[in-house]
């Protein structure tokens, strides 16, 4: 099991940036751009990030399976969108102007994967990619969840906003706006959870953080 997670993890990668330099045209198109093959770094950086960080797909000891469907939304549209904002930039189809904009989305891409991933450093084994209370679940209130209470979707949704970016997509932009209502979805169903497994606990610290972005929402 040891070996068949990283294999897992770098596998995926390869996959999805394979489905970005299709879409480019080719690998000697896509490293072509100094800002692009900086983004292919970051990504399999991260790649090796997700490796050391931890985290399951465990169901734990109390599960809201209620929510399992908002994996399939946010896997077709994560999809979608490795593939279409190079293939758009490639022919230039609603893109932004400039390499500016590139290495913005890079820095953007870098930074929202770390925030993604930090929370999973934090949590270790209680860190699921399902919406569940595992062995041992304590609250988190200190560091960044002292900020805000899902740090890793905020993350999510910044490295995808990154990654249109790195492309001048504006259809890579659209596909990231289209992530946010499963997102919430998962959100409001997590909270329930976790107001009815820590109650008073749990209330109390939603009453002083912010869900993504602190004091708008």
């Amino acid at each position: 099991m040891k070996i068949v997670r990283p294999a897992l993890i770098f596998a995926g990668a390869l996959f999805y940036l394979g489905l970005a330099i299709l879409g480019a045209g080719g690998a000697a198109a896509f490293f072509s751009r100094p800002a692009l093959a900086l983004l292919a770094a970051v990504f399999f950086a991260l790649s090796g990030a997700a490796v050391l960080a931890g985290g399951n797909m465990s169901p734990g000891i109390r599960e809201d399976r209620s929510n399992r469907w908002v994996i399939a939304p946010l896997a077709l549209t994560g999809f979608i969108a490795a593939y279409l904002p190079a293939c758009t930039d490639r022919y230039d189809f609603w893109t932004f102007d400039g390499d500016a904009v590139r290495w913005l989305g890079v820095a953007l891409f870098a930074a929202g994967g770390a925030l993604r991933l930090w929370p999973v450093f934090v949590l270790g084994s209680r860190f699921s990619g399902l919406v569940a209370i595992q062995p041992g679940h304590t609250l988190v209130t200190t560091g960044i969840y002292g900020l805000i209470r899902h740090p890793s979707y905020l993350g999510f949704l910044v490295s995808s906003f990154g990654w249109a970016l790195a492309f001048r997509s504006g259809v890579g932009v659209l596909l990231t706006a289209l992530l946010v209502p499963p997102l919430i979805a998962r959100i409001r169903a997590e909270e329930r959870l976790l107001r009815s497994h820590f109650g008073a606990e749990y209330e109390a610290y939603c009453a002083r953080t912010s869900r993504l972005i602190p004091g708008l929402y």
